[in-house]
């Protein structure tokens, strides 16, 4: 996403050279990583941090933010799930799977791809097209990125109650009891996604692999 704050620690970097170590075991041609959790989880940081670690090794990783996928426009999001329910209208189906799967396709087959890129500053969508030949993996960041159908499934545990400072700071959405409620919503369909998990970042940010 265009204009998004990245916070970037040492907690970071310390998961990233326990997955990077996992994925040079186990890595094998167009690799893809899915990185879940909640809102300030530090998904996008760890993709970041990732994907440069991974260039160090001599391997082209792309990352993909899962949040430039969202079906309403992000200036018309708030009033539509207003006018359809929380519990309706947040969740999975929030998000252009078609699209997000077209682009998981392009990338199998070296294909140029279009993509969308949300502008924070803006609030509009716009359009970012790449080469995926030369791209060795793929690192799919968001909420529900563990729903791709992907090679390695990372999922933080933190919640949206241990991440607040983060949210704060980072400011893409106004902090009310509208927000939370949201926020809520995204925890409960999120923890429905756990179970698929390969890799836990635990809320101390050690890597558990799970057997």
């Amino acid at each position: 996403m265009l204009g998004d704050v990245l916070l970037i620690t040492e907690k970071h970097h310390k998961a990233a050279k326990k997955i990077l170590d996992y994925i040079l075991k186990n890595r094998k041609e167009k690799f893809m990583v899915a990185i879940s959790g909640e809102s300030g989880s530090g998904k996008t940081e760890l993709a970041h941090v990732l994907a440069r670690s991974l260039r160090k090794e001599g391997i082209m990783a792309k990352p993909i933010h899962i949040d430039n996928y969202y079906k309403i426009l992000p200036l018309e999001r708030t009033e539509w799930r207003k006018k359809h329910g929380i519990q309706n209208a947040v969740g999975l189906n929030e998000y252009d799977w078609e699209t997000i799967n077209k682009n998981i396709d392009d990338f199998k087959n070296d294909r140029k791809s279009t993509m969308p890129c949300v502008d924070l500053v803006t609030e509009q969508v716009d359009s970012l097209t790449t080469d995926f030949n030369g791209i060795d993996m793929l690192i799919i960041d968001g909420l529900y990125a563990i729903k791709a159908d992907v090679d390695l499934r990372v999922f933080i545990e933190l919640t949206y109650h241990e991440t607040k400072k983060a949210q704060l700071v980072r400011g893409k959405e106004p902090q009310n009891e509208y927000r939370m409620q949201v926020l809520e919503r995204e925890h409960q369909v999120v923890q429905l996604l756990k179970p698929t998990t390969d890799l836990f970042v635990t809320m101390d940010y050690d890597v558990v692999e799970i057997k």
